[in-house]
């Protein structure tokens, strides 16, 4: 029986982040899909979020603070002229690698949807039902967060009805974690996984904070 793992906007975030950011849990998983290890299983609308959050996390601001940095400790005698040249292209290959990575967001975007073992699915008209009644449910959710919360749901359901009963979410989001910060259940938010089958680790490693019983979701 295969596994199959959901995943959301913060795993995108890890796997499409410039290279000294990337998360390497995040890779491993997609070459796990790759391998026919798992298969993963992605909301579409995570793709648009995760778009916005690249642009806009990831922009290389560090470089103009840096410059400014270096530019004082030369004019106070703290780096010699061969040491400020150095700095300065160092800086300006930062900026322009890291910009280079941005612009290419959008082609890592589509290369990602046909990835082996990568199923980007669309919010059905299922998902939108049971993203209303989360609402009501867990009004504490934002409505994006409840959107996410009823896609992986009903597709949940959908793989059961297939025979494909193993399956994990990898969340990092806190709000839709079903333990708080103390690591007590959320009683609702955990009933509604349970009642998925669906296993929720707070890593990309498949791994914790608690290992799955054996015999799960038996």
């Amino acid at each position: 029986m295969a596994l199959h793992v959901f995943v959301e906007t913060n795993w995108v975030v890890d796997y499409l982040a410039p290279a000294h950011h990337q998360k390497p849990d995040a890779v491993r998983l997609v070459e796990r899909a790759a391998a026919g290890e798992l298969q993963l299983h992605l909301p579409g609308i995570c793709l648009g979020e995760a778009l916005s959050v690249l642009r806009r996390k990831y922009q290389p601001k560090e470089a103009a603070a840096l410059g400014g940095f270096r530019r004082w400790a030369k004019e106070h005698g703290l780096l010699t002229e061969e040491e400020s040249s150095a700095a300065v292209a160092f800086l300006e290959k930062f900026a322009a690698e890291v910009g280079r990575q941005i612009e290419r967001i959008d082609a890592a975007l589509q290369d990602l949807r046909a990835r082996d073992g990568v199923a980007v699915f669309a919010l059905s008209q299922e998902a939108l039902l049971r993203s209303l009644e989360l609402a009501t449910l867990l009004p504490e959710l934002k409505p994006f967060d409840q959107a996410i919360l009823a896609a992986v749901l009903v597709r949940a359901d959908e793989l059961r009805l297939g025979g494909d009963a193993e399956l994990a979410f990898c969340e990092l989001d806190s709000d839709l974690k079903p333990w708080d910060k103390d690591g007590n259940r959320r009683v609702q938010l955990a009933d509604l996984y349970d009642t998925a089958g669906i296993w929720v680790y707070g890593d990309f490693r498949l791994e914790g904070p608690v290992e799955r019983p054996a015999g799960w979701p038996g």
